[in-house]
């Protein structure tokens, strides 16, 4: 049999661990549409808050590729919301050539998913319209709300967990 103080601080990180907060954004590199999936991973929902994805110090430099002339080759994709758009704000708008999009969340429950497609390409590769895991190593997402500011950046497995305040 454990000790009580064991099983109420066993007890205690379950708990407090429950109630930790995050957003994680997934790259999927996808033909013709990438697509970006921004999950709330945590308890808490997430209200009135801004999450921004900079891919200026991306591996490949990356870029947002929308229109057919402009800074991007080859094939184009405009910005297109496929879930979750209602939990916005507004729509936000992207300029061919643009590194930095910026989300206004109004509400997004635990659980839920916030996604959109768009083209990516990488503007220093070999072949500008794939992007890898790799090419977007280093681009970051902040998140912000009121009372505070959390940055993160992508993995080479296109991967990113940004802490935002507990419940």
């Amino acid at each position: 049999m454990l000790p009580t103080s064991i099983l109420a601080a066993t007890f205690g990180l379950l708990v407090a661990s429950s109630l930790q907060a995050g957003v994680q954004i997934r790259f999927i590199e996808g033909a013709p549409k990438d697509r970006f999936v921004l999950t709330n991973v945590g308890t808490c929902q997430v209200e009135a808050s801004n999450v921004k994805i900079d891919l200026s110090q991306s591996a490949g430099r990356l870029i947002f590729d929308v229109t057919e002339i402009g800074a991007g080759v080859e094939v184009f994709q405009p910005l297109e919301f496929v879930e979750g758009a209602d939990s916005l704000r507004q729509l936000p708008s992207v300029v061919d050539g643009q590194n930095t999009i910026e989300l206004e969340i109004a509400s997004l429950a635990a659980g839920d998913t916030l996604a959109f497609t768009i083209d990516v390409d990488d503007t220093i590769g070999q072949r500008e319209i794939t992007v890898t895991g790799s090419e977007i190593e280093g681009a970051t997402v902040s998140y912000s709300d009121a009372d505070e500011t959390s940055t993160a950046t992508f993995s080479s497995d296109a991967l990113v967990h940004v802490t935002t305040k507990d419940c």
